[in-house]
């Protein structure tokens, strides 16, 4: 047994060692997906001001949550400043393949050039368009093993469209595939506008299942007691935006992230969708 997880952590410090000074990341015969990953989240590619926030993201544990393998076909939706992409990416490299769905416009370009500045890091990622509207495919029908959407469903009930991303994300997804959902988690009486940012599950569960989809499972990885889920300017009170300023900082600073759902859907095996 010390034999065994003595050449378990070998194999993780060598794959960190690998991450922190750049070098590709091969996937080893025997080498555990988790420790792959904690590396990588450790890694130097990050930066300081991204891993600050893995106390409330927990991207270790979300990722093994909703069933992340390297060998896996991912659409990564939404992902703005590329928080979880850094992740994402080399991890996904050597085997996998990572799509990146991004809003026309501004937040396409701005994309386009992060990940063009660093080809080593960046270079296999394939971009799409995130579009509903025109039914742009985020990645070929029926090729995804796994679809990830961060704290972005609660923009789009704000708009009013938020059922043409679902049918997007299951045209895009295999039988058998996953949806990995994190939003922010209400814990006050559901708000159809999303006024606050926060959602209720039951929000979140009757898109999905309007698209098709079944609740696999849900977590409280990413769940936070602290959070009442009711301030002044929203979710957007609490950090990291800290709407009001230095009006209660500490108050809200104290508080922390907000209180997130964490939630996985299952498209159907046998569908004809």
């Amino acid at each position: 047994m010390l034999r065994k997880n003595l050449a378990k952590f070998g194999m993780f410090v060598a794959v960190a060692g690998m991450i922190a000074w750049g070098a590709p990341v091969v996937h080893a015969q025997g080498a555990g997906a988790e420790a792959q990953l904690r590396a990588i989240v450790a890694g130097a590619q990050r930066s300081a001001k991204n891993r600050a926030r893995d106390r409330y993201r927990h991207p270790v544990e979300t990722l093994e949550f909703f069933g992340l393998r390297p060998d896996m076909t991912v659409v990564e939706i939404a992902p703005d400043g590329g928080w979880y992409t850094e992740i994402l990416a080399p991890y996904l490299k050597p085997q996998g393949k990572l799509y990146e769905a991004v809003p026309p416009g501004r937040s396409l370009q701005s994309f386009r050039k992060k990940i063009a500045a660093n080809p080593e890091l960046y270079g296999k990622i394939i971009v799409t368009e995130l579009n509903p509207e025109k039914k742009a495919a985020i990645a070929p029908a029926g090729s995804a093993d796994l679809i990830l959407t961060f704290r972005n469903v609660h923009d789009w009930v704000a708009k009013g469209d938020a059922e043409s991303y679902f049918q997007t994300f299951y045209r895009a997804l295999k039988p058998g595939g996953t949806l990995g959902v994190v939003d922010h988690g209400s814990k006050l009486p559901a708000d159809p506008h999303a006024r606050s940012g926060y959602l209720t599950q039951g929000q979140i569960v009757a898109l999905a299942r309007q698209a098709g989809f079944k609740l696999a499972a849900s977590s409280a990885i990413n769940a936070n007691p602290n959070d009442d889920t009711d301030h002044p300017a929203g979710v957007w009170t609490l950090p990291p935006t800290f709407r009001l300023g230095d009006k209660d900082r500490a108050k809200y600073a104290a508080i922390g992230e907000s209180n997130r759902l964490t939630l996985k859907f299952v498209k159907p095996a046998a569908t004809n969708k």
